[in-house]
């Protein structure tokens, strides 16, 4: 189990509504197929269904970063957006791939990757979302955001062939940031993958502890840290036996926050924002702060500008000032 891994939010029961599979088999005659020959663009844009979700983007951002444009055809500012996300596709030659999911035709997959406006813009590497943005931004800002994903690419360990186009579009200040960035970092995101990849969770931690020593501020190892404890509490609970005394002690903060880091582990995690929310709002004094320290410890398992994390942190301001 590994969480913010997107094995959990692709963990969905697949079954498209007729509407989607007739749009699928149009698609199907005029689009390369997932995973398939590439076409004029060189194969840096497919589709993605829910059905290839977790081999044309789970598996594949484990060595080429992916970023996921979710639209929909009746969404004016998607036809705004997406024609610029293609062009700078086709343009980075094999840097990044393009996967586009239409949300009408993959209901479920949408709602487990808690999209709630669109268009939105998902970046994917190693298997995890690390950022993501909701709207039409311009061109400008979108290749000053993806320049950003693709440093935080390089820093993990992902060896990136060359692009001209996309080398041309960092920003001077970051293209430096990387020059003269500690020279520790790549080492440090690659021994946690490894560690993590064999089950060494001490190994793990130890790795991202020693980055935010250096880098408190880092965020790509301020969430593999909290990725690590989550796993760590989630395989020491007994989760039958969790939810019966969650269920027995609605007021009890300890039970509550046991059944809120299972929910996330598994992917629902507006449920378990929910129920820490809620445990917010009928506690008072230290249960009071306990409850929101536990919720603020879970946020740091997602990208700050995660949909889901924005609502529930003004929720949280709401209950609490």
């Amino acid at each position: 189990m590994q969480p913010r891994d997107f094995s959990l939010y692709g963990a969905v029961d697949l079954g498209a509504r007729q509407a989607a599979a007739q749009r699928r088999q149009q698609t199907a005659q005029s689009q390369p197929q997932p995973g398939g020959a590439a076409g004029p663009d060189g194969g840096a844009v497919i589709d993605v269904t829910e059905e290839t979700f977790n081999t044309d983007v789970v598996e594949r951002s484990r060595t080429t970063p992916v970023i996921l444009d979710l639209w929909a055809e009746w969404c004016g500012p998607c036809k705004q957006l997406s024609p610029v996300l293609e062009k700078l596709a086709a343009e980075a030659a094999g840097q990044w791939i393009l996967a586009k999911v239409d949300v009408d035709a993959n209901p479920q997959l949408a709602s487990a990757l808690g999209v709630q406006a669109i268009p939105t813009v998902m970046a994917v590497l190693g298997g995890q979302l690390v950022d993501a943005f909701s709207a039409a931004l311009p061109e400008a800002q979108v290749r000053q955001w993806i320049s950003q994903v693709l440093a935080v690419a390089e820093k993990m360990g992902m060896k990136l062939p060359a692009g001209e186009a996309n080398a041309r579009s960092v920003p001077d200040a970051l293209a430096g940031d990387r020059q003269s960035g500690p020279p520790g970092a790549p080492a440090a995101y690659a021994e946690a993958r490894t560690a993590m990849e064999r089950g060494d969770l001490d190994g793990a931690a130890k790795a991202f502890e020693e980055e935010l020593a250096a880098n408190p501020a880092d965020p790509v190892a301020t969430a593999g840290l909290a990725q690590v404890n989550l796993i760590r509490r989630v395989t020491s609970y007994d989760q039958a036996k969790v939810r019966r005394d969650a269920a027995e002690h609605p007021g009890d903060v300890t039970a509550q926050a046991k059944v809120a880091d299972i929910d996330v582990a598994s992917g629902r995690i507006e449920e378990a924002f929910d129920r820490m929310l809620g445990l917010v709002r009928r506690t008072s004094g230290e249960e009071r702060n306990q409850a929101r320290v536990h919720l603020v410890s879970l946020f740091e398992l997602l990208p700050p500008n995660d949909p889901q994390v924005k609502r529930a942190r003004s929720a949280l301001s709401a209950l609490l000032f």
